[in-house]
């Protein structure tokens, strides 16, 4: 069997991972001159990949970092985020340095585990007190900070710590990390508007601490050739006009582009013609059927509505405007701005604000294709 090359995991190798190499430069180069930088784009775009890639090249070619990556989307607490920023410091450790970072946790004594499937650590962790939680997590950060090497620390989805309940948890972590030096810190997220406040309102504690490192789409030329070049080299032959369209397709947005690649690289045998490609959208649009139905169920009918419109024109930057709202049967623009922003709070609906203003699309690229072809 031929490897597939379109993964749809954040990162495998450098040889499957496109481009990137201004950001990836510039991440690193921040890294080394001591600077906590903010990554900011929409969800699937390529963060994560982009800082495995840059862990990589810290760990091929420096000598004197050790790297760390938490992905705090699912915490809800201050107690999960300990848990999984222990468990990634506990990941990098063998057995002798293990027992000697979980002595320094004192008498909170954490009891550590092992997947059975992955292998990696899992510790649990049991509170008596709100004080034991702020203890441990600046016991972690100071054990990153004492450490003999530089710690590099990607925490992705950042924005999630404003969910937390109970506290202040920005003022917290603000307040442990403004004096270290020896921790770099990437904080990633993925909802613009959440992040930008949090590292651009002055009224904010993390207010211009950090170099912002936005990720937009990957170049269309550079990535076509990416992906004939993956292609060729496992002796399948796509055309130009063939690449274009899935790029085009898939609105250049890297995890739907990847994942058509991968489908279609699936299913084609030799030579790609236009109608394994479109047998490859068929199949996708499918699989995801389900996933579509339940998203109509759990929004109003104005919402689906709504995202049907929006899918019908691909952007909209004046959903407000008389002729919007008319040529698809809408309601009011006070209502329409009402349901927009819910389903932009749903992550439903992507706001681009750039120079030229603020342009709204479905943040899935499948539902919008799927809606597109809906009556």
């Amino acid at each position: 069997m031929v490897e597939n090359p379109f993964i749809l995991r954040p990162y495998l190798s450098k040889d499957l991972f496109c481009d990137r190499e201004k950001e990836l430069a510039e991440l690193l180069s921040y890294i080394e001159n001591g600077r906590n930088i903010t990554l900011i784009s929409p969800r699937r775009l390529g963060k994560t990949g982009l800082i495995f890639r840059a862990f990589e090249e810290l760990r091929t070619n420096y000598d004197n970092y050790d790297t760390y990556y938490v992905d705090i989307s699912s915490t809800s607490s201050l107690d999960s985020f300990i848990k999984l920023l222990a468990e990634s410091i506990a990941g990098n450790l063998k057995k002798s340095p293990l027992k000697r970072f979980l002595s320094l946790l004192g008498g909170i004594r954490p009891l550590i585990s092992y997947n059975t499937i992955t292998g990696a650590p899992e510790i649990i962790f049991t509170f008596r007190s709100e004080d034991e939680k702020r203890t441990t997590l600046k016991i972690l950060l100071e054990y990153l900070e004492n450490g003999a090497r530089k710690a590099v620390l990607a925490i992705d989805e950042f924005q999630q710590i404003r969910e937390y309940d109970g506290f202040n948890m920005e003022a917290t972590l603000r307040t442990y990390i403004q004096n270290m030096h020896n921790v770099c810190f990437i904080f990633c997220g993925s909802k613009k508007h959440v992040m930008i406040d949090m590292f651009s309102n002055a009224k904010k504690p993390f207010y211009e601490s950090t170099t912002s490192l936005p990720l937009g789409k990957l170049d269309p030329g550079i990535y076509a050739a990416f992906i004939k070049k993956q292609f060729a080299n496992r002796n399948k032959q796509i055309d130009d006009d063939i690449v274009r369209f899935i790029i085009n397709w898939t609105k250049d947005h890297t995890f739907y582009t990847q994942s058509l690649c991968n489908e279609v690289f699936r299913i084609g045998k030799g030579i790609i013609t236009m109608q394994t490609t479109l047998d490859a959208i068929q199949n996708l649009l499918v699989s995801n059927l389900d996933r579509f139905l339940e998203i109509k169920r759990l929004v109003s009918d104005g919402q689906w509505k709504l995202l049907h419109a929006i899918a019908c024109e691909g952007k909209v930057s004046q959903p407000t405007s008389a002729s919007f709202i008319r040529k698809y049967g809408l309601t009011s623009g006070s209502s329409v701005l009402k349901t927009l922003n819910s389903l932009i709070d749903k992550e439903l609906v992507l706001a681009d604000t750039n120079l030229a203003g603020t342009s709204y699309s479905v943040y899935n690229v499948f539902l919008s294709r799927y809606l597109e072809i809906l009556q």
